[in-house]
Protein backbone atom coordinates (compact mmCIF):
# COMPACT_ATOMS: atom_id res chain seq x y z
CA UNK A 1 0.00 0.00 0.00
CA UNK A 2 0.97 3.78 -0.91
CA UNK A 3 -0.23 6.41 1.83
CA UNK A 4 -0.18 10.39 0.75
CA UNK A 5 -0.27 12.64 4.15
CA UNK A 6 -0.64 15.96 3.59
CA UNK A 7 -0.27 19.28 6.12
CA UNK A 8 0.57 22.74 6.35
CA UNK A 9 -2.97 24.26 5.53
CA UNK A 10 -4.87 26.58 7.46
CA UNK A 11 -6.37 29.88 7.68
CA UNK A 12 -4.01 32.85 6.43
CA UNK A 13 -5.06 36.59 5.45
CA UNK A 14 -5.00 37.79 1.37
CA UNK A 15 -1.67 38.77 0.60
CA UNK A 16 0.02 36.07 3.29
CA UNK A 17 1.66 33.00 2.62
CA UNK A 18 2.08 29.16 3.47
CA UNK A 19 3.72 26.28 2.90
CA UNK A 20 1.96 22.84 2.16
CA UNK A 21 3.84 19.80 2.67
CA UNK A 22 3.05 15.53 1.35
CA UNK A 23 5.06 13.03 2.12
CA UNK A 24 4.26 9.49 0.50
CA UNK A 25 5.15 6.14 1.88
CA UNK A 26 4.93 2.61 1.53
CA UNK A 27 5.75 0.32 -1.16
CA UNK A 28 7.11 2.37 -3.67
CA UNK A 29 9.44 1.35 -6.04
CA UNK A 30 9.90 4.93 -7.23
CA UNK A 31 7.55 7.97 -8.05
CA UNK A 32 7.31 9.56 -10.97
CA UNK A 33 4.97 12.67 -11.62
CA UNK A 34 3.67 14.29 -8.36
CA UNK A 35 1.04 16.95 -8.08
CA UNK A 36 -1.57 19.55 -6.13
CA UNK A 37 -4.85 19.75 -7.00
CA UNK A 38 -7.76 22.01 -5.29
CA UNK A 39 -11.28 21.43 -4.87
CA UNK A 40 -13.06 24.51 -4.09
CA UNK A 41 -16.97 24.21 -2.63
CA UNK A 42 -19.43 23.53 -5.58
CA UNK A 43 -16.29 23.03 -7.50
CA UNK A 44 -14.48 20.72 -9.54
CA UNK A 45 -11.26 19.29 -8.23
CA UNK A 46 -8.42 21.13 -10.56
CA UNK A 47 -4.84 20.95 -11.21
CA UNK A 48 -2.82 23.84 -9.30
CA UNK A 49 0.63 22.65 -9.99
CA UNK A 50 2.61 19.49 -11.19
CA UNK A 51 6.46 18.51 -11.41
CA UNK A 52 8.06 15.26 -12.83
CA UNK A 53 10.69 13.11 -11.31
CA UNK A 54 13.38 15.81 -13.31
CA UNK A 55 12.47 18.60 -12.06
CA UNK A 56 9.93 20.15 -14.82
CA UNK A 57 6.99 22.24 -13.96
CA UNK A 58 3.96 23.45 -14.71
CA UNK A 59 1.20 25.57 -13.51
CA UNK A 60 -2.51 26.64 -13.82
CA UNK A 61 -2.84 30.16 -15.12
CA UNK A 62 -4.65 31.58 -11.66
CA UNK A 63 -1.30 30.83 -9.92
CA UNK A 64 1.60 31.21 -12.35
CA UNK A 65 4.24 33.43 -10.08
CA UNK A 66 2.42 33.15 -6.72
CA UNK A 67 2.99 29.14 -6.16
CA UNK A 68 5.67 27.27 -6.68
CA UNK A 69 6.54 23.51 -6.12
CA UNK A 70 9.59 21.89 -4.83
CA UNK A 71 10.05 18.43 -4.40
CA UNK A 72 12.33 16.09 -2.48
CA UNK A 73 13.14 12.91 -4.15
CA UNK A 74 15.05 11.25 -1.56
CA UNK A 75 12.06 12.05 0.90
CA UNK A 76 9.69 10.94 -1.40
CA UNK A 77 8.33 14.40 -0.72
CA UNK A 78 6.12 17.36 -2.77
CA UNK A 79 5.58 20.72 -1.37
CA UNK A 80 3.43 23.53 -2.73
CA UNK A 81 5.01 27.36 -1.19
CA UNK A 82 1.81 29.43 -1.88
CA UNK A 83 2.53 33.49 -1.68
CA UNK A 84 0.47 36.39 -2.39
CA UNK A 85 -2.81 34.28 -1.27
CA UNK A 86 -6.38 35.36 -2.28
CA UNK A 87 -9.70 34.39 -1.16
CA UNK A 88 -9.80 32.89 -4.66
CA UNK A 89 -7.03 30.12 -3.53
CA UNK A 90 -9.69 28.90 -0.56
CA UNK A 91 -10.06 24.97 -1.05
CA UNK A 92 -9.29 21.71 -0.22
CA UNK A 93 -5.68 21.00 -1.48
CA UNK A 94 -4.84 17.48 -2.66
CA UNK A 95 -1.50 15.72 -3.51
CA UNK A 96 -1.42 13.44 -5.89
CA UNK A 97 1.66 10.68 -7.11
CA UNK A 98 2.05 8.62 -10.20
CA UNK A 99 3.66 5.68 -8.34
CA UNK A 100 5.47 2.66 -9.57
CA UNK A 101 4.97 -0.01 -6.10
CA UNK A 102 7.67 -2.82 -5.52
CA UNK A 103 5.15 -5.07 -6.96
CA UNK A 104 5.60 -3.42 -10.09
CA UNK A 105 2.19 -1.85 -10.36
CA UNK A 106 1.77 1.93 -11.46
CA UNK A 107 -0.77 3.39 -9.69
CA UNK A 108 -1.96 7.03 -9.09
CA UNK A 109 -2.31 8.00 -5.39
CA UNK A 110 -4.43 10.60 -3.34
CA UNK A 111 -4.21 12.27 -0.23
CA UNK A 112 -6.89 13.05 2.54
CA UNK A 113 -6.53 16.59 1.43
CA UNK A 114 -5.74 20.24 3.68
CA UNK A 115 -8.11 22.68 3.98
CA UNK A 116 -6.44 26.24 2.93
CA UNK A 117 -9.10 29.20 3.77
CA UNK A 118 -7.75 32.89 2.26
CA UNK A 119 -9.85 35.66 4.67
CA UNK A 120 -9.64 38.45 6.54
Amino acid sequence: QVQLVESGGGLVQPGGSLRLSCAASGSIFTINGMAWYRQAAGKQRELVAGITRGGSTNYADSVKGRFTIPRDNAKKSVFLQMNSLKPEDTAVYYCNADVITTSNRRNGYWGRGTQVTVSS
